[in-house]
């Protein structure tokens, strides 16, 4: 009885930390950084591309949540193992390990990034260096510390854009004096709101997909969350609208304030507005939402990252080793190899072009799709196999997944094909094919799946 609960994890996430977890994976980098990409790709026409992947991730959230429902202490890498058995999960769950580690290690160096803005002194490595010594001090404690902490991150970035939206409309409509002239022109203007046809909008869904990256969370957080049951179904439920009010207007603000076109690479378009208006001090204010916006995807890849080993340790596509946790029900094997891992990888970004890190950057693009399909797949095949019909369920199934999952292989298929991402491209395809022979080398005799 007591080892069995010495491997378990303890449910330590509250209702309001699951909550704000669902958002944190949405509002990172992909829209403080990201949203500059996206505009210099489709123009004004980005909306449409962000409504659509607002669309798709409800649906995978929903799959998702009725899967984690009708499987009780199942996540992600439980659920796909238990529908294709041991060399999918083994494929899916290294994947995804990879993915957060990738993303951590730059989500890391970006923050020492924005803390040279206030000590430029200091060399960079040091700066990453003390922000991963931190990040993974608070991923050691109970669980529930890591809810908290991202509790927090989450509402300093909530608020942020809060006030950039509010701030927005009032120079928009005109109630704050300021040097606009006709902001709706700009909708119109340079090229009109399809300024690169639809092809433009297509080729943002790469990075709109991408920016909604870590929505998927909840499925890993759920079997550390109490009453799930009842958590689960309002957070997906109020999906659709976080997507609107996060990404779609804040994009329709830029869009208005100024030309798309106006939009630089180089600084957060949220930066250029805000540096825009004059106000005193706006610098230093997106300086600092943005440090926690990348804190807070570095806090989120730490926990995925040692829950992924974890159950893949349960699923036995991992040494068992892995799956086991400290007195305070946290698996701190994982988190000392995702720590070293991610440790080296900043003291490598370092010691590489800064070119690397960006090509590297295109991976995840491809792990989050194979997730995002593999959860559209497992639901497909699971939801026969239901014992107990959980309360929330996928509305029109199988329609609805199967229009998600061919969707996602559209986009998937375009990132693929698409020349700009040469590297990211063979880069993921070799580390797919080593995986795959891993899978057949580490694969038991038996082929026995672990989790029923």
């Amino acid at each position: 009885m007591k080892k069995n609960q010495q491997q378990d994890l303890k449910k330590g996430l509250l209702p309001r930390h699951v909550q704000f977890i669902a958002l944190a994976g949405m509002i990172g980098t992909g829209i403080f950084k990201g949203s500059s990409d996206t505009l210099n790709i489709a123009g004004p026409s980005v909306i449409v591309a962000y409504l659509i992947g607002g669309l798709l991730l409800f649906i995978i959230m929903a799959a998702l949540g009725e899967m984690a429902l009708a499987y009780p202490n199942l996540n992600v890498q439980h659920l796909v193992n238990k529908a294709f058995g041991f060399q999918v999960s083994f494929l899916v769950g290294w994947l995804y390990w990879i993915n957060w580690i990738l993303v951590t290690v730059v989500e890391l160096l970006a923050a020492g990034s924005f803390l040279q803005f206030w000590f430029p002194s200091v060399p960079l490595w040091l700066l990453s260096f003390l922000c991963a010594i931190v990040i993974v001090g608070i991923n050691l404690f109970q669980v529930k510390y890591y809810g908290e902490l991202e509790f927090w991150f989450a509402g300093i970035k909530i608020i942020a854009l809060i006030a950039f939206i509010i701030l927005g409309f009032l120079l928009l409509l005109g109630l704050i004096p300021s040097n606009l002239h006709d902001p709706l022109s700009n909708y119109t203007e340079h090229g009109g709101f399809f300024p690169h046809g639809l092809g433009g909008t297509f080729s943002a869904f790469l990075v709109v997909m991408f920016s909604y990256g870590g929505a998927e969370l909840i499925g890993v957080a759920v079997t550390e969350t109490k009453d799930a049951d009842r958590v689960l179904p309002k957070i997906i439920k109020g999906a659709v609208w976080r997507v609107i009010i996060f990404y779609v207007l804040p994009i329709l603000i830029i869009c208005g304030m100024m030309p798309w076109n106006k939009v630089t690479g180089q600084d957060s378009p949220f930066v250029q507005v805000f540096s825009s208006t004059g106000l005193p001090g706006a610098a230093h204010i997106m300086n600092f939402v943005l440090l926690t916006a990348v804190l807070s995807a570095a806090n989120s890849g730490i926990y995925a990252t040692s829950r992924t080993l974890y159950s893949m340790a349960q699923s036995d596509v991992a040494p068992k080793v892995l799956a086991k946790v400290s007195s305070k029900g946290i698996p701190f094997i994982g988190i000392i190899i995702t720590s070293i891992c991610i440790l080296a990888g900043v003291y490598l970004a370092y010691l590489t072009p800064s070119q690397v890190i960006g090509y590297l950057m295109t991976i995840p693009g491809f792990t989050v799709m194979i997730i995002w399909m593999s959860i559209c797949a497992a639901q497909l095949k699971l939801r026969p196999l239901y014992k107990n019909k959980p309360a929330f369920k996928v509305k029109l199934f199988p329609y609805t997944t199967i229009f998600a999952l061919v969707s996602l292989s559209i986009i998937f298929i375009g990132f693929l094909f698409n020349s700009n991402n040469l590297i990211g491209t063979s880069v993921c395809l070799v580390t797919i094919g080593i995986l795959i022979l891993l899978s057949f080398i580490y694969k038991k005799p038996d082929g026995r799946k672990i989790i029923t």
